[in-house]
């Protein structure tokens, strides 16, 4: 059950990306060829009016293949529905689509995890005794408003500090009895990783708001997730995280079912709130990952548009097709690598 809930929020998600390129593909009058979910061999499909729909054998993925999106040759040049007979304008917003639907659906759901259970506060309820945090200053009530200048909304931005900001010494300001105070707060380097214990202990729990708050409270939601994807990459990239950290759709299946399985004691409301905490992170996610300017991703047929528009002339399309099929190629070992690592981490726990 965990497993086939794990592969339908997954999949869900995909099908939003790829519905996003679909839509602006159809604004555009680009004939969409397939509209796929998964990889591989079609296991089921049908076609209505000129697209054919399917579900793949591997549920990794999907597509939403166009006329003459990858023609090296310039068959389909002259052909008014192709995608390369569009304006530079009109493919860029085919391209962008999918990351924009998904950070789209990251706002929409987290508007229903306000609405419900409300935002988790940056106010400390615990503090660690003698704590760095404590040493500080810092007592239970306290909000915390900024660290290193950087504005604070959600409780789970301080937790970050002590992963994503180098050193172990962080400026922050914070409001007690409506007065807003500062210190500075020098951290315990945690042995055997790059984590810093800044002592803040928990917080005040989920905090239900009005109308307004539920909107703002959501941008912050969305807000967060970016920042934590964007800063989680920065770390991969600068060594302060190891290829062992990174999860493959494997590894999201197994967590997902995972939280269902915690989940699911506390009742039906829980795990609908908990799957949809999950979809938020990994829609907003895979939005962020796709705009990454690397060939093959959204990102990099972003960056060629975006040269095409000011040389006023299309890059050569058998180059273009080469790089991105090459860096497909790359990706696609690189997913089966992480695939395999998921599986080895699932054997050998």
């Amino acid at each position: 059950m965990k497993i086939i809930i794990g592969i339908l929020v997954f999949s869900i998600i995909i099908i939003i990306h790829e519905l996003g390129h679909f839509i602006l593909a159809k604004k555009n009058n680009i004939l969409v060829k397939e509209f796929c979910i998964g990889f591989g061999p079609t296991i089921v499909g049908f076609t209505k009016g000129e697209t054919k729909y399917s579900i793949k054998l591997l549920p990794l993925g999907g597509a939403c293949m166009m006329l003459g999106e990858d023609d090296e040759d310039g068959e389909f040049d002259n052909d008014p529905r192709s995608f390369g007979a569009q304006s530079v304008a009109a493919r860029i917003s085919v391209v962008l689509a999918g990351p924009v639907f998904n950070l789209i659906l990251a706002f929409l759901l987290s508007l229903i995890v306000m609405g419900t259970v409300g935002y988790d506060a940056p106010i400390v309820k615990t503090l660690t005794e003698n704590g760095p945090a404590q040493a500080a200053g810092i007592k239970p009530g306290d909000e915390i408003l900024t660290i290193n200048g950087g504005a604070v909304t959600l409780f789970r931005e301080i937790d970050n500090a002590s992963v994503f900001i180098r050193g172990n010494e962080i400026d922050v300001t914070y409001k007690r009895d409506g007065e807003v105070l500062s210190t500075h707060i020098v951290g315990n380097v945690l042995e055997g990783s790059n984590q810093v214990d800044y002592g803040f202990g928990r917080g005040v729990g989920r905090v239900k708001t009005d109308f307004w708050g539920t909107i703002k409270y959501s941008f912050n939601e969305v807000r967060f997730w970016i920042d934590t994807t964007v800063k989680s990459l920065w770390t991969l990239i600068t060594g302060r995280a190891s290829f062992n950290d990174m999860q493959g759709p494997v590894g999201i299946v197994k967590a997902i079912g995972n939280t269902y399985d915690r989940s699911k004691r506390d009742g039906i409301f829980y795990v609908f709130i908990n799957m949809v905490n999950i979809a938020i992170l990994l829609t907003a996610n895979l939005g962020i990952m796709n705009l990454i300017p690397i060939p093959a991703l959204d990102g990099g047929r972003f960056v060629f548009l975006v040269i095409e528009g000011i040389r006023r002339k299309r890059f050569n399309p058998k180059i273009e097709t080469a790089i991105n099929m090459v860096s497909f190629v790359a990706l696609l070992g690189l997913m089966v690598v992480i695939m395999f690592n998921d599986i080895r981490k699932i054997i050998f726990p």
